[in-house]
């Protein structure tokens, strides 16, 4: 029989949940895990801050479906993880930081970096433990993989005491745990033939789309009622469960379709500031609300009718119980109108899209962006400005395939978001949008990148500030010093810094081909475009609106 310390034993109940991918700050008292590890073949990301790398492992999981897993020290390291967990949890990405503490032995006499790490941690996560013994560290990562990937996914913390990590036990006295078979929640077949009721007999059905439906991959069964004359709108992450290309896609209509739809149907999103809490609607719309989790039906949104099942069963359901003469005739008016609002709205976009003007209007920068994506692109959008604009013209077309700051709105996702998602699917383009301060947030993570070999293509619009000179202008005193606006740095040369691929443009006709030459790199890849820092978005082009 063969002694195996604490982190060969997580390695191999991590590979057991499927996972292969290691996220970490190398720091004590958790080295074994990373030794573990590498040994027992898992890829094993070592990153600078834990900030940026919980990030990365939850870009990861959400494209993979399964926990990111990220590996943090002890203290000041798990402190770190808080605001990546509270991200995960309020996002509803599946993510689980494996953080070390003080040794059992010097608790409660000021051991190095001891913290009650659970109650520091608690209140962000959707479930909290702590490892009470070598032998089962596999059961209690199972515990953790399963709380923070079933039901709504979400931020996980496991606290390992520094004694029980190094230890070594017998192998085979160890047991290991395999994932459960788990069946999808089906809807109530009575409550679904109410809900078809209710879309045959409306005269301005909306359906709205979540998080939670591109989750269950419910796109589409989603579609299959879309296709009978029902628009949609989706959440700014959910974008590309339904191909953004589909005729009925309402996003570009957003605020007509919420206030005058009279039946409203939300897939596995939830009605908080995304949504307006509930109160963009119009005062007699009979919402009905699909959800995984019963509380959520009980929100700021008047919900006539909700049904706690997954969104994919439900959907498949109700296409079942309708059929394509179900819908009232009056209601492809209500399409049409919003066709031709979306319509309007987007040929308000055309000038800026095409200006030839210097400096660069950030519109024109984004219409060449939106020029050389491959359809199954996975697009991060961030920053104050440029997060705008993204969202209002650059599309998506492939599930899970879109990110940005979330239901938290927090910033310094956008680098990490990047290569994490790069990580998890080597073979597709992805590509961070992203404002000079969000880009300066979390700027370093390009060497990691370079490190594991991701390869994503960071693209910097530099307005010179937050939300450029806007704030800085006019709403901070005249002789202010620079606060709200930055530097005009030259960010391109993060990527020559690790030999990656670096471009910086200043004149709108050079994007494209800047563009086009980082793409064709085979790189980590910075293009750095200065746009005018007095430049203002569009009516419309607000991140929600």
């Amino acid at each position: 029989m063969a002694q195996v310390h604490g982190g060969t034993l997580a390695a191999r109940q991590l590979e057991r949940c499927g996972i292969d991918t290691l996220f970490g700050v190398v720091a004590g008292p958790m080295i074994e895990l990373f030794s573990g590890g590498q040994s027992e073949g898992l890829q094993v990301v070592g990153c600078r801050h834990e900030l940026n790398g919980c990030f990365m492992a939850s870009a990861w999981g959400w494209q993979k479906q399964r926990p990111g897993i990220f590996v943090a020290g002890s203290g000041p390291a798990v402190t770190n993880c808080v605001t990546p967990l509270y991200v995960a949890t309020e996002s509803a990405m599946p993510l689980v930081v494996l953080g070390g503490s003080a040794f059992s032995s010097t608790t409660g006499h000021g051991g190095f970096q001891e913290l009650d790490q659970i109650s520091a941690t608690k209140s962000v996560c959707k479930w909290t433990g702590r490892v009470d013994s070598t032998e089962r560290i596999p059961e209690w990562i199972h515990l953790a993989v399963g709380k923070a990937l079933e039901g709504r996914p979400g931020g996980v913390y496991l606290d390992f005491p520094g004694d029980l990590v190094g230890a070594t036990v017998e192998e085979d006295e160890v047991a290991f745990r395999t994932a459960p078979e788990i069946s999808s929640p089906h809807p109530d077949p009575d409550a679904v033939l109410r809900v078809a009721d209710l879309l045959s007999s409306a005269e301005r059905p909306l359906i709205l789309v979540g998080k939670g439906a591109a989750w269950s991959n419910a796109g589409p069964a989603i579609q299959k009622l879309v296709d009978l004359g029902i628009p949609y709108v989706c959440a700014p992450m959910a974008r590309g469960t339904l191909p953004d290309d589909h005729p009925n896609f309402a996003n570009a209509a957003r605020s007509q379709a919420l206030s005058g739809a009279d039946v409203i149907v939300m897939f596995g999103g939830r009605f908080n500031w995304i949504f307006g809490m509930g109160r963009r609607f119009a005062p007699d719309a009979a919402i009905v609300q699909i959800d995984v989790e019963p509380e959520e039906l009980s929100s700021g949104a008047h919900v006539s009718l909700g049904i706690v099942a997954d969104a994919r069963a439900t959907a498949e359901a109700l296409s079942a119980a309708l059929s394509p003469s179900s819908l009232s005739s009056s209601s492809a008016g209500w399409l049409k109108s919003l066709q031709e609002k979306a319509e309007r709205n987007e040929e308000g976009l055309r000038s800026a899209e095409v200006d030839d003007s210097q400096p660069i209007n950030p519109y024109r920068a984004v219409a060449e962006v939106k020029g050389v994506l491959p359809r199954d692109a996975i697009v991060t959008a961030e920053g104050e400005t440029t997060m705008g604009i993204c969202r209002a013209m650059l599309p998506s077309f492939v599930n899970r395939s879109r990110f940005n700051a979330g239901t938290t709105g927090s910033m310094g996702i956008g680098v990490p978001y990047t290569v994490g998602a790069s990580l998890a699917c080597p073979d597709r383009l992805s590509i961070g949008v992203l404002g000079d301060y969000a880009f300066g947030s979390a700027a370093m993570a390009v060497e990691t990148a370079a490190r594991v070999g991701a390869k994503p293509v960071l693209v910097v619009l530099n307005n010179e500030g937050i939300a450029g000179h806007m704030l800085q202008d006019h709403m901070l005193p005249a002789d202010s010093p620079m606060i709200a606006s930055l530097l005009p740095a030259r960010y391109e040369k993060m990527a020559e810094m690790v030999d990656g691929h670096a471009e910086y443009v200043e004149a709108p006709g050079d994007i494209r081909p800047a563009l086009d030459r980082a793409l064709a790199s085979g790189k980590l890849a910075v293009v750095h475009v200065r746009v005018d820092p007095k430049a203002s978005r569009v009516g419309g082009s607000n991140y929600l609106q």
